[in-house]
């Protein structure tokens, strides 16, 4: 099945991302994944305030395809693929824009958080509709 990526974040590879081998670190690579999603919440709820972030990230996984390296030019594509009552599942990668090559792949579970009570709350019907307008999906 074809994934279709709507929502694209161009990388800047710095400097300090770099471990003693030359490589991007395993763990920067997860800080790539943060600012696309916050770019893909962005393009959905449009300038999202972090005051008004009410999603937590609760799980993530990623595989590690191929190294990065400074001279390399990438961006993070990510996708909602399923929105249930209180959880939302995200698909990211991380793409080599010269190639095509995909160099690393991240699944995560975002959770609705209520942070008065510090609990899970239900996703809104309002973002639920903003993902399907931006995905162009009719579930």
């Amino acid at each position: 099945m074809l994934v279709i990526f709507k929502s694209k974040t161009n990388i800047q590879i710095r400097m300090t991302d770099l471990d003693p081998l030359g490589h991007v670190n395993n763990g920067v690579i997860y800080s790539y994944y943060d600012i696309g999603r916050l770019h893909y919440l962005n393009q959905i709820e449009e300038n999202t305030q972090w005051e008004n972030i009410d999603k937590v990230v609760v799980h993530t996984e990623c595989d590690f395809m191929e190294s990065i390296f400074f001279s390399d030019d990438i961006s993070v594509e990510t996708k909602i693929t399923e929105i249930g009552c209180k959880s939302i599942k995200m698909m990211q990668r991380i793409v080599d824009n010269n190639t095509g090559k995909i160099k690393s792949t991240c699944y995560s579970v975002l959770s609705g958080y209520d942070k008065q009570t510090n609990t899970s709350k239900e996703i809104s019907e309002t973002f639920k509709e903003k993902v399907k307008l931006f995905e162009n999906t009719n579930e």
